[in-house]
């Protein structure tokens, strides 16, 4: 299952969140993804964070 709203950080980079059993993955639009994780709150933070680089130019 995936999180119908992406998040919109940006022009290049939009994150959403998907699961594959027991796990779940942030993912953005520009290639990167983040770990598996087994608690989706754990993904979306993942998520959060890369948008704050991004943002951040780091």
């Amino acid at each position: 299952m995936s999180d119908t709203a992406p998040a919109q950080h940006g022009a290049d980079h939009a994150t959403t969140t998907s699961e594959r059993g027991s796990f779940c993955t942030a993912r953005c639009t520009c290639g990167w993804y983040g770990p598996a994780r087994r608690a989706r709150s754990l993904a979306r933070e993942d998520a959060d964070n890369h948008a704050t680089q991004v943002s951040s130019g780091i």
